[in-house]
């Protein structure tokens, strides 16, 4: 049986998704790529995220959903509009029947490149090398499939401990 999972990290003007794929214990890249909706009134960009992201849920038939948390750093209204285009993906995957996963940026970065704090250039490079890409993907594109590699390797870890347990 394999598993999909779709990586989001959400933005009110690009949200990046990818969708990655383990097979018989075989992880593959399977699809990504950023939604971008620039120029319009933010009710109107969260609709599009819903809707742009239903749409890669149809097409490509992931199990399971991971998605990047929320962070405030130093603008709490952006962090206020990042929220709401997190809510519309969010939607958009339970509305298909996802289980949806929530994961710190600290804790995907620890996932996939082993220190909590590292920059978007280390995440890009540790996705190509953990996916075998030809190219570096785009940092919205490479941050969603981090977020997808991070669930992964939660997921796996969980299994093993509770088979540990039994």
């Amino acid at each position: 049986m394999s598993l999909r999972i779709l990586g989001i990290d959400p933005g009110s003007r690009i949200t990046g998704f990818g969708v990655i794929e383990v097979a018989q214990g075989k992880l593959s890249y399977v699809t990504s790529g950023c939604i971008r909706v620039e120029g319009k009134a933010l009710p109107e960009r969260l609709k599009s995220i819903f809707i742009s992201v239903s749409e890669i849920v149809g097409d490509f038939s992931p199990n399971e959903m991971a998605i990047e948390q929320v962070f405030v750093k130093n603008n709490v209204d952006s962090a206020l509009k990042l929220g709401q285009a997190r809510g519309a993906a969010i939607c958009a995957g339970v509305t298909r029947e996802l289980e949806v996963f929530e994961y710190t940026p600290t804790q995907i970065k620890q996932a996939i490149v082993g220190r909590g704090h590292a920059d978007k250039a280390q995440v890009q490079f540790m996705v190509r090398a953990i996916l075998n890409l030809p190219g570096l993907p785009q940092q919205d594109a490479a941050d969603a499939l981090a977020c997808a590699l991070c669930h992964r390797h939660t997921r796996e870890t969980l299994l093993q401990m509770k088979e540990v347990k039994l």
